[in-house]
């Protein structure tokens, strides 16, 4: 009977260390970030696929929205 229990016990822990390796597989590439959603809930004045119209909108956001020194006074 202790036979068994240790047997057991040993094909438990052993069962653990069996983990299969985590691939993430072929999936979906991602799109450069300016080419958009193709949703209508965008900012205006940015067309979707315009590269320099994102890089303006982002420096814009930059300077109002995420600089603490811009914002004093």
């Amino acid at each position: 009977m202790k036979q068994m229990l240790w047997t057991v016990a040993l094909a438990a822990l052993l069962s653990a260390c069996g983990e299969k390796p985590q691939t993430q597989g072929a999936g979906k590439q991602d799109a450069a970030p300016h080419q958009g959603t193709g949703k209508a809930f965008v900012d205006g004045g940015w067309k979707q696929g315009d590269k320099v119209s994102w890089e303006s909108h982002l420096k814009a956001r930059t300077q109002n929205g995420q600089n603490d020194y811009f914002k004093v006074n």
